[in-house]
């Protein structure tokens, strides 16, 4: 087994909530030091809430079949202790990722200015490119053909 595989590279080993965060707080800061005005059509509180709600709910819910599974959360670990297929994880292999993803596409729907508009964006390719593939990879080599077929029957994302 490699080195690289089993040792993540430094920006897995910083937690996709804290780089969700990071990116939050970047935006802020440009639509404050640009004073960017909202994209009229790209505001919606009502959907915000309800993107926000849903996004954090779901990312809660797979934190705690985690949890109750007695699994490790962090994407850098050097394994999991169980493959957990229940939950938000008979919809999607990505329920905490996903819930990441909605959250900051709520709060970019509230705030409605273009530097938050594309922290979903970042958020998804962050996830997608960078701890998808290494926790897939992890799981590929602990859990084999249990966890191959688990990606046959479950989509990555919805």
């Amino acid at each position: 087994m490699d080195a690289a595989e089993t040792n993540p590279a430094w920006h897995i080993k910083i937690p996709p909530p804290i780089w969700t965060i990071a990116m939050l707080l970047a935006a802020y800061g440009l639509q404050r030091g640009f004073s960017w005005g909202a994209v009229v059509y790209a505001r919606s509180p009502a959907a915000a809430v309800l993107l926000g709600i849903a996004g954090v709910g779901l990312a809660f819910w797979g934190q705690q079949i985690f949890a109750a599974a007695g699994t490790e959360i962090m994407p850098a670990s050097a394994s999991n202790k169980a493959l957990v297929v229940r939950g938000p994880f008979r919809f999607t292999r990505n329920p905490m990722y996903l819930g990441l993803i909605l959250a900051s596409l709520g709060i970019a729907l509230y705030a409605g200015t273009i530097p938050f508009l594309f922290v979903p964006v970042l958020v998804f390719l962050l996830c997608n490119f960078a701890f998808v593939p290494f926790e897939e990879a992890k799981m590929q080599r602990q859990f084999g053909t249990q966890y191959t077929d688990y990606t046959q029957r479950i989509r990555r994302w919805i």
